[in-house]
């Protein structure tokens, strides 16, 4: 499988799309001022305790308290507390833990009343992002993710990935933590880590323990709600957690994001630096990747297969509906095997649909009404396999006797929903436009006001693609002309995105030149 990460920098935000095998199936986008990401560590203040729901909110900063069950404390909360305590106080003038004086784990059928109380400070970590009117889910189980390990402080074992399936190798790797890990440290050793020799994993002990020197750093003298450590931004850590020999392409149209990634990886696969591309074309890079075209095909209420069969995706306020139908094209011959061959058609998309719209919680499926329980079971199991890349942890059960297949998978953050119905480019919704033959009329008289003002100003007019190749096709074209009559040449960027007789006007900055 061949994978292409597309990314698309811009002053406010980042938006990221994973191809694999040409196909969009993860999209993600990233503000330049997100301040609640999962993986984020805070000191956050107990404001209330919930003796009924078991849980307490808790103060980190955002306009909601963020929620954190019992059930989300971690066994060892009182060590974690009593860390945070003596860090703030200045008591505790390391970051190690081998005398630390280990404090006993919490019963796991407890109160929240029994081991917080109003007040109180607390190390946490943000679970989900805020999602619709709810504030950040928390853990108070702090864990520092690395590429080959995870560190789990006050967690004195090593467990290792199921799947590493080789039974010497996760004994090789069991021994081989253990030796290398601090003192009351636990290590998660992940999948990426079979082979590795011992320098690699010493050496992302080492910093994974850093970050923890940093967090002890932060605590003295803080006040809550403060963060004390940042996880990676959304690229650095899509390429912590996925990048394998399956990558083949890295691209972005920012030369700084470049310089970052191509530093990312040369610390973590030095061989996969010559992957990273930086694009310098003048069409948008998702139009010129097919990202575009994918989001408009992939999103909104259906989503249309190959083979005619469609899917409906409604979603309510406790569960995602998805309907399968299989279209006009359906065999009539052989229904069975018609049903069947449709049904996996759609189950491949369903699990596409999943991770590109990132749907968590409750999901049932209406798939096409199939007979024989062989072809029942075929389907189960081949579902299981188009999820297993899915990173997201999710349970698929059986086929009930109605024909519903019914999924739950982890939801973190809100599922991306982009509206890929167009207010009609010419009219603006109204009915009625100006006439069109007046377009090059007002952008001319708009270009004749920047020279005018701004007579030292590199411009950059951004119009539809019809629009562009009116402007700039032929030896005298509408650019050309412009070039003789202002002695100035304007640079014509096609974007799909745009309507067929709107503009956009451009600095040398890329900053957009408003005329009204």
């Amino acid at each position: 499988m061949e994978r292409e990460l597309i990314i698309n920098s811009t002053p406010r935000d980042v938006e990221i799309a994973l191809l694999e095998d040409g196909k969009l199936v993860e999209l993600h986008h990233q503000q330049s001022d997100e301040n609640f990401q999962v993986g984020d560590v805070f000191l956050g203040t107990v404001t209330k305790l919930m003796p009924g729901l078991n849980a307490a909110f808790v103060n980190i900063g955002h306009s909601k308290d963020a929620f954190l069950h019992y059930t989300d404390l971690g066994p060892p909360l009182m060590s974690f507390l009593q860390f945070a305590e003596k860090s703030i106080q200045g008591k505790l003038q390391t970051h190690l833990l081998d005398q630390f004086p280990i404090e006993p784990e919490i019963n796991k059928n407890g109160k929240i009343n029994q081991v917080l109380a109003r007040k109180q400070n607390i190390l946490v970590q943000i679970l989900k992002e805020p999602i619709s009117t709810k504030g950040p889910r928390l853990t108070g189980e702090i864990t520092i993710p690395g590429r080959f390990m995870v560190l789990t402080p006050f967690i004195d074992q090593v467990a290792v990935s199921k799947k590493i399936d080789d039974q010497e190798e996760r004994k090789r790797l069991q021994i081989l933590v253990e030796s290398i890990k601090p003192k009351n440290f636990g290590v998660i050793v992940r999948t990426a880590a079979a082979g590795k020799k011992v320098a690699d994993l010493h050496e992302e002990i080492t910093s994974l323990a850093q970050k923890w020197e940093t967090i002890h750093k932060q605590l003295f003298k803080a006040r809550a709600p403060m963060k004390l450590l940042s996880e990676l931004d959304k690229t650095s850590s899509m390429l912590r957690d996925l990048l394998n020999a399956s990558f083949n392409r890295i691209i972005t149209n920012d030369r700084e994001l470049y310089q970052n990634t191509r530093t990312l990886l040369q610390n973590i696969s030095p061989e996969q630096t010559k992957i990273v591309q930086h694009y310098k074309g003048d069409r948008a890079i998702m139009d010129q990747y097919g990202v575009s075209r994918q989001i408009k095909s992939s999103f909104g209420k259906t989503a249309t297969m190959n083979s005619g069969a469609y899917l409906v995706i409604e979603h309510t306020e406790a569960m995602h509906v998805i309907d399968v139908n299989s279209g006009p094209k359906m065999q009539k011959s052989d229904q069975q095997s018609a049903a069947l061959a449709v049904n996996l058609e759609a189950a491949a998309e369903i699990a596409r649909q999943l991770r590109l719209r990132d749907i968590g919680g409750l999901i049932i499926i209406d798939f096409i009404d199939m007979k024989s329980q062989d072809h029942k079971n075929h389907l189960f199991r081949m579902m299981r396999e188009y999820m297993a890349s899915d990173r997201a942890q999710h349970s698929i059960l059986p086929l009930s006797k109605f024909g519903l297949m019914q999924i739950t998978r982890e939801r973190v953050k809100p599922a991306v929903n982009i509206n890929t119905s167009e207010v009609c480019p010419t009219c603006g919704g109204s009915g009625q436009i100006q006439p069109s033959i007046l377009v090059t009329d007002e952008i001319q008289r708009d270009l004749e006001f920047i020279v005018e003002n701004r007579p030292n100003t590199r411009i950059t007019l951004e119009v539809h693609p019809f629009l562009a190749a009116y402007l700039t096709k032929g030896i005298w074209s509408r650019q050309v002309k412009w070039w003789w009559t202002y002695k100035r040449w304007f640079s014509v960027r096609a974007n799909e995105n745009i309507g067929l007789t709107k503009y956009k006007l451009f600095d040398g900055n890329e900053d957009e030149i408003r005329m009204n």
